[in-house]
This record gives C-alpha cells, sequence and structure tokens, in this order.
C-alpha cells in the first residue's frame, strides 16, 4: 500500500513530502494509523548523515503513537481500535540472551525503526513521518493515557524510555541523590521520571534562565553549572549521575560531584567524542562510567504504565510536517520547550 509521508532523499536535501509502500498484514503484524510521531535530534543526526550508514529515501521518527487498524490471524493482545504505540525497535533475532531477557535493545540484530535493514521495500525501514506503519506484534506497545494525552505520550517512546532505563537499572528512588545534567527533550524527562520515582533531583544547566524551568519540572535543587561555587556546594553528594547533554563538555566536573560508588551515564549522543575524564577521578572514589541505550519492549511498557499512572507527559510543542525542516534549525539552537510532534494528519496536506 502507498502512503504519505516525510523524508529526504539524500544527506544535504530538506525533508518533503514523499510516497512511500508499507508491506500488507501478516499474520503477527499490527497496522497502525498514525497520529502523532516526536521528533528526535536523532532523526536529524540520521536524515542528515551526520551519523554513518544513513540509507536514502530516509524517513525519520520512532515516537510514533496512534490507533490500530488491523491486524494478522495470530496477533493477540491487540485488536482494531486499541492506542498503541512504536518506539525505536521494529525488529530483533528474538532467541539471544538479550532478547529472553526483555533487553531487544542490545540485540546484535536489532532492527531500527528506520534506516534499518527489512525486506520491505526499499529494503530499509522507514519511520514514523508517515501516516501509516505495519510492525510486528511484539515490538507494539500499550498506550493507557487519556487519549486527549496523545500527542504529548509519542515522545515517551524515546526520550522517555532513555532516561527511564537507566533510572531503574540504577535504583533511582527514596533517599536517593540523582543529578540530571541538561534540560532538554532528554533531561527534562529525566527530571520528571526521577521525581516522580521519589529521588531527591538536582538539575543542571548552563542556563540561569532555566532555573524556575527545572524547578517546575520536579527538580528539588537547580544548579548552574557554570557558577563554581554552586558546583563546589554539590562536592561528593550524589549517588547518580543522569547526563542528557548530546554535546562534548568536560565530565570530570560532574564526577567531582559523585558519592563513593556512584555512576554517571551517559544517554546523549554527540558527533564527536567528550574529552577524557581524568582516570583519578574514577579510582579515588570507585566511581563508574556507563552508559545506556533505550530500553528493552516490557521496560518500555513498564515506563508508559508508570507514566500514564503518575500522569506524567511530555512539554511539546505540535508542528505540522512541512514545518519539519524549520524546527530542525530551532531544534539546533535549544529553540523547543522541550519535544516537537508531527501532526501526522498533515501530511495528506
Amino acid at each position: 500500500m502507498t502512503v504519505k509521508a516525510y523524508g529526504a532523499h539524500a544527506g544535504d536535501q530538506p525533508l518533503q513530502s514523499l510516497d512511500i509502500s508499507r508491506r500488507a498484514t501478516g499474520a503477527h503484524d499490527v497496522q497502525i494509523e498514525i497520529a502523532y510521531c516526536g521528533v528526535c535530534h536523532s532523526d536529524l543526526h540520521q536524515v542528515r548523515s551526520e551519523w554513518a550508514g544513513t540509507l536514502y529515501p530516509c524517513v525519520p521518527g520512532h515516537e510514533i503513537v496512534g490507533r490500530v487498524s488491523a491486524v494478522g490471524a495470530h496477533v493477540a493482545g491487540v485488536k482494531p481500535g486499541d492506542l498503541v504505540g512504536v518506539g525505536c525497535i521494529v525488529d530483533s533475532c528474538k532467541h539471544c540472551a538479550d532478547c529472553e531477557q526483555g533487553l531487544e535493545n542490545y540485540c546484535d540484530h536489532m532492527v531500527g525503526t528506520y534506516n534499518g535493514p527489512t525486506p520491505d521495500a526499499p529494503g530499509h525501514t522507514l519511520g514514523g513521518y508517515s501516516q501509516r506503519i505495519v510492525v510486528h506484534e511484539r515490538y507494539v506497545l500499550h498506550i493507557r493515557h487519556p487519549e486527549e494525552q496523545l500527542a504529548a505520550v509519542a515522545p515517551l517512546l524515546c526520550a522517555g524510555i532513555t532516561t527511564w532505563s537507566p533510572l531503574r537499572h540504577w535504583k533511582a528512588g527514596p533517599g536517593h541523590r540523582v543529578g540530571v545534567v541538561g534540560i532538554g527533550g532528554l533531561g527534562h524527562m529525566g527530571i520528571k521520571l526521577a521525581h516522580a520515582m521519589g529521588a531527591h533531583v538536582v538539575a543542571f544547566t548552563t542556563s540561569e534562565s532555566k532555573r524556575e524551568a527545572a524547578r517546575a519540572l520536579g527538580a528539588d535543587e537547580v544548579v548552574v553549572s557554570r557558577n563554581a561555587e554552586e558546583m563546589a556546594a554539590q562536592a561528593q553528594s550524589l549517588d547518580f549521575i543522569l547526563n542528557t547533554v548530546a554535546a562534548p563538555h568536560d565530565l570530570d566536573a560532574f564526577f567531582a560531584l559523585l558519592k563513593r560508588d556512584g555512576t554517571m551515564a551517559l544517554v546523549g549522543a554527540p558527533a564527536t567524542p567528550h574529552p577524557s575524564p581524568q582516570v583519578f577521578n574514577l579510582i579515588m572514589k570507585r566511581r563508574s562510567l556507563a552508559g545506556s541505550m533505550i530500553g528493552g519492549i516490557p521496560e518500555t511498557q513498564e515506563m508508559l504504565d508508570f507514566c500514564a499512572e503518575h500522569g506524567i507527559v511530555a512539554d511539546i510543542e505540535m508542528i505540522r510536517a512541512d514545518e519539519i525542516n524549520a524546527a530542525y534549525e530551532r531544534m539546533l539552537r535549544g529553540d523547543v520547550k522541550y519535544r516537537f510532534v508531527i501532526d501526522n494528519a498533515t501530511l495528506a496536506a
């Protein structure tokens, strides 16, 4: 079937309206009419070939929410009319240790929602900047938020799980002091989630103007990282730091804020490496530097259910599909609070 989409034919070309094909609904497939799709910084990196291996035409989008319109004969647990989501994963090997533990995100054969290998035309996956998608039932997630919140749920499928997974893995909760570095698309979700999990949240920003915004998101304390006195006051006080910044910066300044055995997890993905941290900042207090990438399907569902229970959604700005190129430029300037979401109904306009 042919559907409308927005994508690019080359890294130096703007996104434009495209016609793309979707496969017929197989026995274990779910067909979804996409209502909204969040805009992730990864979309920009990939479609502009700032990350290696971009396949064209490239249709980005892995923060997908919509309604089921058809299911295959062997699909259980999902029916037409259900509100559902699709995140960053649409396939994996299904039988390795990672897949068996519900950590499909670490499967060596994980297939991304766009730019991944598939037998479907054109030979690679095409994402959520489109009217419709067909996905294996394993990778379809239930949305339990009220329908009027659906657009603001979309970024949870990437920004939400990217921050939830490390917060859960390193056991953020009551009695823990958690730092969140960066108050953007990822960071604003990290603050909301850590706060709802019961942690004492310390937000770090380079901008004085974001101090009140961070408190409104749930931060107990806000530190302007360019202020040496404010940083010194947090020395050796944090159990865990979630670093969401997607630009190279000095990690040592934040290692000094961790307690003995504290961990800093990186979830931002800069185009060029961070400066290497000083080894003594790690070994003198047995601190750890870690990374985390999105999350598996079970924990993504867990995150969505937690957010529905606690009334958590992303702070968004809705855009039309034909505004995506301008939105990318604004995103590069940090001119969004905190996530763009495409109204996919405008794809047909």
